[in-house]
């Protein structure tokens, strides 16, 4: 049958460019979707514990939605291989509008984390399809303009969403956070079904054939393991017989998913995402994107609002500014691409990334706001030039029969890559505040202390050194991802004909 590409059919003249227009603005809306709920809930935390209890566990409305979001992605993208991305995209909206219905009427706090478990389920196939089909409805030389629009949606979005969700909270209800996204969503479903149409599948022969016993293991053992990273340091210490057991369990599931893998005729992730040179490269490149992300996204709102002095508005700026940058950059990267090929331009991007990360440490003490701004705003478009090179590049050296699992593969190790970050870099952080104040608390605790008015200035030097050395490793992960690119990539990469 060969690789067949996806069409948006019309009957008039003009009608297939307004079909996929219609198909962009869907899939623009899901997106924003995935990202506004996996930042919404932040700010809403006191409203929603002050209504259904359950402080000790709240940090599961986020893990729980990341875990989800994370594990599910190479399941849906073997899955859109094999079906076709409209059923996918379709089944995970819906999931994701009935899993939003269900926690605006969640009676408890356990019941809260369940239904962000249902989104976050629905929400990996919003993330994986949406940027496959954006690399179906495209050519090659206009790909980067849309993912250039889904990044910027994405980014927008999740910067927005604490705002978004603090306004509801406070001016509303905490429930209209969910059920916001009913109409919304609804919107993006029914264009979906009716705009998109592609062409009648074989499913009854081998392609049909879905690997359920993979899926299953996969998701177990991402499930552990992520949930040993996210919890470990923070609901238990790292050395804890529950840290202890969550890794072995993992690494023994690992095993199983191998096992399980290699029998498989349709594996859910099939070893030549890993045999491939390009897709391996990209895969651990994007791993260590994810992994230094953490760095502005996790500390430099403490070290704005700690060692700055800023408010948390304010705080929120200096952190924005990146989103303005990074799809400018994004979009005009082609330009260079198409000179020196989505290999250079990837290490370009991300050699001087490792740069404006390194700088950061030499920032002066307590400094002014424009200095972090601007390395915000440089750092931004050093990895827009980064990152869409290397999705454009690899989507394009795979045709629409593995596009989907390549695609997950991809962000599912930008995904581990944030939170294998956010464990790493917590522990660095709170190392260097534990050397620094003779063990006096983690970096919540300072933190808190210093919205109190109560910690003296030699804390929020201790912050400032604790936020410095996460940037250092940041610009490791960054100087890695060179590494991999320079040593593992191929110089060019082996686009396919269109």
């Amino acid at each position: 049958m060969g690789d067949t590409k996806p069409a948006i059919r019309g009957t008039a003249p003009g009608a297939g460019t307004d079909r996929r227009g219609a198909v962009v603005a869907a899939l623009m809306l899901a997106m924003a979707l995935a990202a506004l709920d996996s930042t919404i809930v932040s700010t809403a935390v006191p409203q929603i514990v002050g209504d259904l209890g359950g402080f000790s566990v709240f940090s599961w409305l986020f893990s729980g939605y990341l875990l989800a979001v994370t594990v599910t992605l190479p399941v849906y993208g073997k899955l859109s291989d094999t079906f076709g991305r409209k059923p996918v995209l379709v089944a995970g909206a819906a999931l994701f509008l009935v899993g939003s219905l269900l926690c605006a009427v969640a009676w408890n706090m356990g019941a809260l984390i369940a239904f962000r478990v249902v989104q976050g389920l629905g929400g990996g196939a919003l993330q994986g399809t949406v940027q496959t089909l954006a690399a179906d409805l495209y050519p090659l030389k206009e790909r980067p303009k849309i993912q250039a629009r889904l990044s910027t949606v994405w980014a927008v979005s999740a910067v927005a969403g604490p705002g978004v969700g603090g306004v509801l909270a406070a001016y509303a209800d905490w429930r209209w956070i969910f059920l916001v996204n009913l109409p919304i969503g609804a919107v993006a479903l029914w264009l979906i079904v009716r705009y998109l149409h592609e062409p009648d599948r074989d499913t009854t022969g081998a392609r049909a054939r879905v690997d359920w016993a993979g899926a299953v293991a996969v998701f177990a053992c991402g499930g552990v393991l992520l949930t040993a990273l996210v919890q470990g340091g923070v609901a238990w210490p790292w050395l804890s017989w529950p840290s202890i057991a969550l890794l072995g369990t993992g690494l023994g599931l690992v095993a199983v998913v191998v096992a399980v893998e290699r029998r498989a005729a349709e594996p859910i992730i099939p070893g030549w995402v890993w045999r491939r040179r390009t897709i391996a490269a990209v895969n651990l490149a994007l791993g260590a994107l994810g992994l230094l992300m953490v760095a502005p996204t996790v500390f430099l709102p403490t070290y704005a609002q700690s060692v700055l002095g800023l408010a948390p508005v304010a705080a929120g700026f200096v952190l924005s500014v990146w989103t303005l940058t990074w799809p400018v950059s994004a979009a005009l990267s082609q330009h260079v691409y198409r000179r020196i090929g989505f290999r250079n331009t990837a290490m370009l991007g991300i050699g001087t990334a490792s740069l404006i990360l390194l700088a950061f440490p030499f920032l002066p003490y307590p400094g002014e706001a424009w200095q972090p701004t601007l390395l915000m705003l440089l750092l931004g478009a050093a990895l827009g030039l980064f990152q869409l090179p290397l999705i454009v590049g690899v989507q394009s050296t795979v045709g629409w029969s593995e596009r989907g699992t390549t695609t997950a593969s991809v962000l599912f190790c930008r995904q581990t890559g944030q939170t294998v970050g956010a464990a790493l870099f917590g522990a660095v952080a709170n190392g260097v505040l534990a050397s620094r104040l003779g063990g006096a608390g983690d970096l919540d605790s300072v933190t808190r202390a210093l919205d109190s008015g109560a910690a003296p200035e030699a804390t929020r030097h201790a912050i400032a050194d604790a936020v410095h050395a996460v940037y250092l490793g940041a610009s490791c992960a960054a100087a890695l991802a060179f590494l991999v690119l320079l040593f593992l990539a191929p110089r060019k990469f082996p686009v396919i004909g269109e």
